[in-house]
């Protein structure tokens, strides 16, 4: 495998900023059970690197035993896995927060469901040897740019060793069973599976193990909960917020419909989702599906009886294992991070009305 893959995006993908280009899943390709690589989300902090696979190697140094350059190649030889999971950003909401903070303003579509294939980092980590001090992994991404009047910054994350070292966080060189696209990271980026995608650095270039904690201007400036009640200031965005969005309302017989969406959690599982339409005096237990992967979504569904020919505001509301529910109302911040406030969905006995 040599050159370059170019992003091919449908028209079908939502535009939120054409520089860097940033889209939206459109919400009904989250009904199907993987979303088509055309159709996942993009999120791109500056220009797209162009890198050729020939020329690029994956560094490893810090407090190892023996620095590494690895190969494309050589990598794809390691033991690898497919994992199936929920990619969201933690921008995801942000429109809805009032007033809307600055940044990207994402919808509702900046989430899909993937399959990534790649070698664990444990694997290349134990290559190089890590040092008993060690306490953390810094990834550094190709992608760099201008962040404020005469400040470059590279995109440059970190995680905990022991985070970095699980077998489910990820090198990953495939994505929906072929090879990562330009806009998706190729020739290789993280995938760390329960946390929100800042942390699956794209393009990835420099591993290094550290032993001092990394603060940087992707880590502890951006990515962080600031002015959230009941939030500690300054707390870093990490595990995915329990969330549910309403997907479909489809007529199945006379006088009834079917409504349908999907829930997710970054920790534990999904334990009940509930479904309102009549401003959250009642809540409506519905059918939820098991997730076919650990870090999967859960498909549910609801049988609602249509009341007359009146147009009603369906909200649901997910509880995951650990007991984190769905607030009623939008958890604003200043980043506009983490937002997993109820999701509206106006419906008529005749079916879907719109967002």
């Amino acid at each position: 495998m040599d050159g370059k893959h170019s992003s091919v995006f449908s028209h079908e993908l939502v535009t939120v900023s054409d520089r860097p280009y940033n889209a939206e899943t459109p919400l009904p390709a989250l009904l199907k059970e993987i979303t088509p690589s055309e159709l996942v989300y993009v999120r791109n902090h500056f220009e797209v690197p162009e890198l050729e696979v020939s020329e690029w190697t994956l560094k490893v140094t810090g407090s190892v035993r023996e620095r590494r350059s690895i190969s494309h190649s050589d990598l794809r030889t390691l033991p690898s896995k497919t994992l199936r999971m929920t990619l969201e950003c933690a921008g995801n909401g942000r429109r809805a927060m009032d007033p809307v903070p600055a940044g990207t303003p994402w919808g509702y579509g900046a989430v899909s469901i993937v399959e990534f294939t790649g070698t664990p980092v444990s694997n290349v980590l134990e290559l190089a040897g890590i040092s008993d001090e060690a306490v953390e992994a810094v990834f550094h991404g190709a992608d760099r740019g201008e962040v404020a009047p005469g400040r470059m910054e590279p995109y440059v994350r970190s995680l905990p060793l022991e985070v970095a070292l699980s077998p489910d966080t990820i090198l990953a060189w495939e994505m929906n069973g072929e090879p990562l696209t330009t806009d998706h990271g190729f020739p290789l980026r993280m995938v760390v599976p329960g946390w929100y995608g800042m942390a699956s650095v794209k393009w990835l270039e420099q591993i290094v193990v550290s032993k001092d904690k990394f603060g940087g201007f992707f880590q502890d400036e951006h990515y962080v909960y600031s002015e959230e009640d009941g939030t500690p200031e300054g707390e870093l965005v990490r595990h995915i917020r329990v969330r549910s969005l309403i997907l479909d309302a489809t007529d199945v017989e006379e006088g009834k419909l079917r409504i349908v969406g999907i829930a997710w959690t970054g920790e534990g599982t999904v334990s009940t989702v509930e479904v309102s339409w009549d401003g959250g005096a009642e809540w409506h237990r519905a059918e939820l599906d098991r997730s076919s992967s650990p870090f999967g979504l859960q498909r549910w569904r609801i049988l609602w009886a249509a009341e007359g020919g009146a147009e009603y505001e369906f909200v649901s509301r997910a509880t995951d294992s650990l007991g984190n529910v769905q607030p009623i109302t939008d958890r604003w911040n200043r980043g506009g991070y983490g937002n997993n406030g109820l999701h509206a969905l106006q419906v008529t006995a005749s079916g879907l009305d719109g967002e």
